[in-house]
């Protein structure tokens, strides 16, 4: 009986003086498994590739226009043609695009603020069309009766928009959404006309003399344009600076023709 006792004090020293050797186990069971704040600080560049839609809404009349392509003439003397309402609809147009992003990130804690310029290359915009015909209900002071068909025209084409941007952001693990705002400008062809086609009967009822028609043009190319931006996204770290980007963009130019752009875009870039 001795010699077991004296066995089993001798265990049980060893085992104390193992489980001296151990670490100590400290917190709860999860201390340890959260990640660390990455760091989004630095420059980073990326491309983009995005599909969006565009409204084109001619804003005004184009009643300078059709005064300057009537001067002088019997049409706009007598049925003041340049007056008629020719109401130009908003036009919609879907397409694709692709460009490019640079910035610079500053950050403190999760806390990230940045500036940004954002490049996309595309054909967005519209056109739009509309016609009236009229027929004077007397003979004019030629002795003629005159049926006028009046058509304006209007249409934007962006070729290329740069927006320059400030992001607000919070950082989740390896996720960064954030919001951002600011201006956009835009290079574009511009193109808006009118056009008069008279035709006169010295009875007001078939056969009509169809007379030259008379039109006038405003043609800007590669104009800038400029207006602003809005939009969010999200940027996701894949490994080391490499990061996947999801984004909803809002551009509004403010020109003759008006054009309000949306689109979704994914991208790829590298933060230094």
């Amino acid at each position: 009986m001795r010699r077991l006792f004296l066995a089993a004090v001798m265990m049980g020293a060893v085992s104390t003086a193992h489980a001296a050797d151990l670490p100590v186990l400290r917190g709860g069971f999860t201390d340890g498994l959260s990640s660390s704040t990455l760091n989004w600080q630095g420059f980073y560049v990326g491309g983009q590739a995005g599909y969006g839609s565009s409204d084109a809404n001619t804003t005004g009349s184009l009643s300078t226009l059709a005064s300057k392509a009537l001067a002088n003439t019997l049409i706009e003397a007598e049925m003041q043609v340049s007056q008629w309402d020719l109401q130009l609809s908003k036009d919609s147009s879907r397409t694709a695009g692709y460009g490019a992003f640079a910035g610079y990130n500053w950050q403190w804690t999760e806390a990230v603020i940045g500036l940004e310029v954002s490049y996309l290359h595309g054909n967005f915009g519209g056109s739009s069309t509309a016609t009236r015909t009229l027929e004077s209900a007397n003979a004019l002071s030629d002795g003629n009766f005159h049926d006028v068909t009046a058509t304006s025209s209007s249409s934007i084409a962006i070729s290329d928009m740069a927006t320059i941007r400030g992001r607000a952001a919070y950082a989740f693990g390896c996720f960064l959404p954030y919001a951002f705002g600011g201006f956009a400008l835009g290079s574009a062809n511009i193109s808006q006309s009118f056009t008069a086609q008279d035709r006169l009967s010295a009875t007001g009822a078939p056969p009509f003399t169809i007379l030259q028609p008379l039109g006038a043009s405003n043609d800007l190319h590669n104009h800038l344009i400029y207006g602003y931006t809005g939009g969010l996204g999200v940027d996701v770290n894949l490994v080391g600076g490499l990061f996947l980007r999801g984004e909803w963009e809002y551009v509004r130019f403010t020109s003759s023709v008006d054009t309000s752009i949306n689109t979704v875009r994914a991208g790829l870039g590298y933060k230094f």
